[in-house]
């Protein structure tokens, strides 16, 4: 079935509001200007923006000097706490909307165009087995497809091991989840040629407290990884 039949049957709406669009997986101009998409001025490891304009190029906010991530630099789309990013992220992840990992994926992919220019591989943080059955799908790997596909840089998909099902991280303290997650990932001994001295993009979704990412990259990192960076839809902003 052809393109514009297609579009006849089913007419290209707005992702968030479904208000007509010229072609599907966008934005009405309405949404997309009132998306929280995150531009420079921002904090280069946290990806967080700046409330004013730094004269100095890559600057980093008070919270990745006082608490470093694991990680070497962190890039989004989005802000977690605008609605109709939260509604997209939402959908996403938790009513099998699968679809839009392709929207979010491309917009991620040029969100990260600096990390991913000299990345060697794309790892997404993985579920582990049992809450993969329950969820049916991991969205960080729906995500990694898309982008490696639009970046040309290749993705592990088994680069890392979720071995620990850990409890909601809902409601612990950064404290708490960085203990909830301790042990949670590790790289296996047949992956660990395919990490060492590489530079690893991990993907994942959402980025709130970083205690996910910061436990995937040490697993990484303990590998071998030369550098890991990190690439989500959308982040949790605090103040920068």
């Amino acid at each position: 079935m052809s393109g514009a039949v297609l579009d006849v049957l089913f007419p290209p709406s707005c992702l968030v509001c479904r208000k007509a669009v010229a072609a599907h997986g966008g934005l009405c101009p309405e949404c997309w200007s009132g998306f929280g998409f995150i531009e420079r001025p921002f904090c280069e490891r946290l990806s967080t923006p700046f409330e004013r304009e730094h004269d100095a190029p890559g600057m980093i906010s008070l919270e990745a000097a006082a608490n470093p991530p694991a990680f070497n630099r962190a890039r989004a789309v989005t802000r977690y706490d605008n609605d109709r990013a939260r509604a997209l992220a939402h959908r996403f992840k938790y009513y099998d909307r699968l679809e839009l990992a392709e929207p979010l994926g491309r917009w991620m992919a040029r969100a990260g165009a600096d990390l991913l220019a000299d990345a060697d591989v794309l790892a997404p943080i993985p579920l582990h087995r049992l809450r993969l059955f329950s969820r049916r799908f991991n969205q960080s790997a729906a995500l990694a497809r898309v982008v490696s596909r639009e970046s040309a840089v290749p993705v592990d998909m088994l680069a890392l091991e979720r071995v620990k099902s850990t409890a909601p991280q809902v409601g612990l303290t950064r404290a708490q989840r960085a203990a909830n997650l301790s042990g949670a990932f590790r790289v296996s001994k047949e992956r660990a040629p395919q990490i060492a001295g590489r530079n690893v993009v991990l993907i994942d979704d959402v980025l709130t407290t970083g205690a996910t990412a910061n436990a995937a990259t040490r697993a990484l990192l303990r590998a071998g990884a030369k550098r890991v960076d990190l690439l989500v839809f959308a982040r949790a902003v605090t103040s920068a």
